[in-house]
């Protein structure tokens, strides 16, 4: 059984499940999610499953399949396919925060090696929470004291990356790695369900659009993790919640992973060796 622990010094909280330790690496032969796998024995266009090896017990962690062909990216799905992956993780999200245990829906992804992903297939994945993990507290707290939305307030031009009539993608002023993304609806849309069918369309233009930019500014896909927060699903009233996402690619330049060092876990102060408003001009460039 996972275990849920909290360091009595630190306030740090961690699921403790011996069992994933034998979970296996898969890279691109006998595909576990390619179609005719273990995984995804019949054809399909997106697939959403529970994960075999679970963080968490109960039924709270799925597996998020993004197409069928190994290779694809967000950079390269089209439109339409790009469109069914967002579907697919609204519904997730919907069913999921239904749930009358389920607090919090968190979706994330981890692409490449080099940012931990045990199967190169393009996926995603959901942990069903039983309340909002402390990154999202944090800025739903920080929200409520202010009396304003800075993602409503919007980025300074500068960072600006892509945008359109519906979303904004830029470059955060204080990023823990050189090259790192937010994206967020213009207007105040707490989660994926709540987002109307254009806005999820030009979710899904953006995404490729900026993953395209990466991956040509990398000269390669680039090795990334992405994670979406979305309002609380306990029943409370959040009126601050504003749905976004956020990238971080790992590397800092092709080939280069930039690593958390010591210094930054032990200071609780992170170092980055790109300017911000670089980085957005980079990407804005490619």
């Amino acid at each position: 059984m996972a275990e849920l622990r909290t360091d009595p010094l630190t306030g740090n909280t961690v699921v403790v499940n011996g069992r994933r330790q034998g979970r296996p690496r898969t890279r691109t032969d006998d595909c576990p999610f390619c179609p005719g796998g273990i995984e995804a024995p019949d054809p399909y266009q997106v697939r959403r499953f529970p994960n075999r090896w679970p963080a968490l017990d109960g039924e709270r962690c799925e597996v998020l399949l993004y197409s069928p062909e190994h290779t694809a990216s967000w950079a390269t799905l089209g439109a339409d396919q790009a469109l069914r992956t967002i579907e697919l993780l609204t519904d997730c999200t919907r069913t999921l925060g239904a749930r009358p245990d389920v607090g919090y829906v968190l979706l994330f992804e981890n692409r490449g090696p080099d940012a931990g992903a045990t199967v190169d297939h393009p996926h995603g994945q959901a942990f069903a929470l039983a309340k909002p993990p402390r990154t999202a507290a944090v800025q739903l707290a920080r929200s409520a004291e202010s009396g304003s939305c800075p993602l409503c307030a919007g980025p300074p031009e500068e960072l600006v990356v892509a945008e359109d009539e519906e979303w904004r993608a830029w470059v955060p002023e204080a990023p823990l790695y050189p090259y790192a993304l937010r994206l967020a609806p213009r207007g105040h849309v707490p989660d994926l369900p709540r987002c109307d069918p254009r806005a999820r369309r030009a979710l899904a233009r953006l995404l490729g659009a900026v993953f395209g930019r990466v991956d040509r500014l990398f000269g390669r896909p680039a090795p990334y993790f992405l994670w979406i927060h979305q309002r609380p699903f306990d029943g409370g009233d959040w009126p601050w919640a504003h749905l976004y996402l956020e990238i971080n690619v790992v590397w800092r330049a092709p080939g280069v992973p930039r690593y958390i060092a010591a210094g930054e876990l032990g200071s609780g102060t992170y170092f980055t060796p790109l300017e911000p408003e670089s980085a957005a001009e980079r990407l804005r460039k490619v």
